[in-house]
């Protein structure tokens, strides 16, 4: 019986196969399950990893092992797995919404600046990657951009510092969507139709859309629509939008609410952009097993 916040048997089931085994010689790793556990339940608590109950094991292990799974890819393998399963059982809904949240980061995400930050470079390089930062250029804030598909499940994460205009990161964050197939075949990176708010209506984004073979819902911003009308005919005709199909777009809202649940996400607590990002495809990862065990 799992506890509470704990992988379902049949959610580890799923990845179990997955993870990393280990072979030769050396001492055994403690137990995968267990670690993972520990992962989640400092995910959802957002406590000084110090702090992580015993039963999870030495505290040091289920960092080092999820610091680890960060680096070799091992976090994002996984969610791309089931990902590729729903894709091929027809689940994934391709009416995709984007939209973004700033999340708050705490006084602890402050540093890591050394020539010595782990095996990532320094917080301050990574701004130049669009991934999140600490110092006064980004503010003390991390703004997630996430596309997901008509089920509220996250396809594609993209980082950026809490400053960055949406607009800016659409088409990262597009370009990000990649679901391989199951068996052969290019991997699906192109959605049928794109729902977002008003920061995404942009002649730049719309063109973008169209030129790939994208439906937009995105509505007009009051500054386009009076800059259009004032044009006259020269301002040519206002782009398509569907209200009952934009009603939609609030999946991608309700995703952003469960994400916070885990409290390491809503508020940033590590100092290296890319341990916080492996905290996002965690809990990506956790939505998308709930969902398939409904």
């Amino acid at each position: 019986m799992a506890g509470r916040g704990e992988l379902t048997d049949a959610a580890w089931e799923r990845i179990e196969p997955l993870l990393p085994r280990v072979g030769g010689h050396g001492r055994p790793w403690r137990d995968h399950r267990q670690v993972v556990n520990g992962v989640l339940w400092w995910l959802r608590t957002g406590a000084p990893w110090r702090d992580l109950p015993e039963r999870y094991g030495p505290w040091q292990t289920v960092y080092e092992r999820f610091a680890r799974w960060e680096a070799d890819g091992t976090w994002a393998k996984l969610l791309e797995h089931v990902q590729v399963r729903d894709d091929a059982m027809g689940r994934v809904e391709w009416t995709v919404a984007v939209d973004s949240t700033i999340n708050r980061a705490h006084q602890h995400a402050a540093g890591a600046q050394g020539p010595r930050a782990g095996t990532n470079r320094k917080i301050r390089a990574t701004r130049r990657r669009a991934r999140p930062s600490a110092d006064p250029g980004g503010g003390l804030t991390t703004k997630a951009h996430l596309a997901v598909d008509g089920r509220g499940l996250p396809l594609s994460i993209t980082l950026t510092p809490g400053n960055v205009n949406d607009a800016t990161a659409f088409g990262q964050a597009l370009d990000s969507i990649r679901i391989p197939r199951a068996v052969t075949g290019r991997p699906r990176t192109t959605p049928t139709r794109v729902l977002g708010d008003k920061a995404y209506s942009s002649r730049a984004i719309r063109h973008l859309l169209r030129r790939r073979g994208i439906v937009a819902t995105i509505p007009e911003r009051r500054d386009q629509v009076a800059n259009r009308l004032r044009r006259g005919t020269r301002g040519g005709r206002p782009p398509a939008f569907d209200k009952e199909i934009y009603r939609d777009r609030n999946v991608v809202e309700r995703c952003f609410a469960r994400l916070k649940q885990f409290r390491a996400i809503a508020t940033r607590f590590d100092k290296l952009a890319t341990r916080y990002r492996a905290g996002v495809v965690l809990a990506s990862l956790i939505l998308w097993l709930r969902e398939a065990t409904r």
